[in-house]
């Protein structure tokens, strides 16, 4: 084995203490040498408990660290566009936490400069990462359903208490920290209710399996009450035409949470339940395949897209959640606010325009 990738974390809070820095301190690959936290106290408790050498208090202090080659942006959504550019332009290979940005502009502009400096650039998705998302991609990629005419999503997910502000109870496993409340809930934090927090995860995951974009959107949000959108209710049209809706709400029983994606062909259907770890194909023909289910820790492998982030950098071919799939999400996501605010057809060329 070669010399191991050095890394860093910025944002070293709930979601990063749970999935990123674990992946990367159980990779041999990898060598976990500093994080961030603005608070110096917090920052040194959570170097001191993961065994990480560099606590840092500022992004400029970690990218200053020799032989840094890869940083996770896993910071409020506010910050990701700020933290991300810095380390992309201090030339560092960058994996960074949904939603992307707050806007298009910032992400498309986050994936050119990753581009300019021929670096390796991820979106946290992991989704992407399963058995079945890859043999799915593969089904839609290869023909079997012929030509996609539509395809429905439902996504649900018990995170309503994080969108009002009312909780900052996570959702995964057993949490070595609390997420802060107003990184779901302050809308100048957020950017948006149910449709960065998890409508982000949909639309990436659209583009993944067709390596389409959105060309139209039209949406509607309910806020029951609360300052940011709690369900949502999204319809778009393909690049190539096919149809597609996004329906997601965070007001969900604690017990059920939904996933349901089903990808409409002219030679067959392809049924998915992500949160079940369910996976069927029904030919136009009569036949029929149900592929194995996934155990339960497969069904959500969130220490995959840091493991992926070296994978990428040892060979860039292996990067399986590539940073346009946030850029495309974005584009579904402001496309999908300016809709719901003007009760307009919002097209995305437009966006992508204006982010030239």
């Amino acid at each position: 084995m070669g010399e191991k990738i050095k890394c860093g974390v910025i944002g070293a809070g709930w979601w990063a203490t749970y999935a990123h820095i674990p992946a990367l301190l159980a990779d041999p690959r990898a060598e976990l040498v500093a994080l961030q936290k603005n608070d110096v106290e917090q920052a040194r408790r959570v170097a001191a408990d993961f065994g990480v050498p560099f606590p840092c208090t500022s992004v400029e202090e970690l990218l200053a660290i020799s032989g840094l080659q890869a940083v996770v942006v896993s910071s409020s959504p506010n910050l990701h566009y700020e933290h991300a550019a810095a380390a992309l332009q201090n030339g560092k290979h960058v994996l960074i936490e949904k939603p992307m940005t707050l806007t298009t502009r910032e992400a498309q502009a986050l994936l050119d400069l990753a581009n300019a400096r021929q670096l390796q650039f991820l979106i946290s998705c992991p989704w992407h990462y399963t058995s079945h998302a890859a043999a799915a991609q593969r089904l839609v990629c290869d023909g079997a359903l012929g030509k996609l005419r539509m395809i429905s999503m439902l996504m649900t997910n018990p995170v309503s208490h994080l969108l009002r502000g009312q909780s900052a109870v996570p959702t995964h496993g057993v949490p070595y920290m609390h997420p802060r409340g107003a990184t779901y809930s302050d809308p100048k934090i957020a950017g948006g209710g149910q449709v960065y927090t998890q409508v982000s995860h949909a639309a990436a995951y659209l583009s993944f399996l067709t390596g389409m974009r959105a060309s139209d959107v039209f949406a509607r949000f309910h806020n029951d009450g609360a300052a940011l959108d709690i369900y949502d209710a999204i319809d778009l049209e393909l690049q190539d035409g096919t149809v597609a809706t996004i329906a997601s709400t965070g007001a969900t029983s604690a017990n059920l949470r939904t996933y349901e994606v089903r990808v409409f062909g002219t030679e067959g259907i392809l049924y998915l339940d992500l949160w079940r770890g369910t996976m069927e194909f029904f030919g136009m023909d009569g036949s029929e395949r149900r592929y194995p289910d996934l155990s339960p820790e497969e069904i959500y492998p969130h220490q995959a897209p840091a493991r992926n982030l070296i994978d990428a950098i040892t060979d860039p071919v292996r990067n399986q959640s590539p940073a346009w799939l946030g850029v495309a999400a974005m584009e579904v996501i402001e496309a999908a606010c300016i809709s719901a605010r003007t009760r307009q057809n919002v097209e995305t060329s437009v966006l992508r325009e204006k982010a030239q």
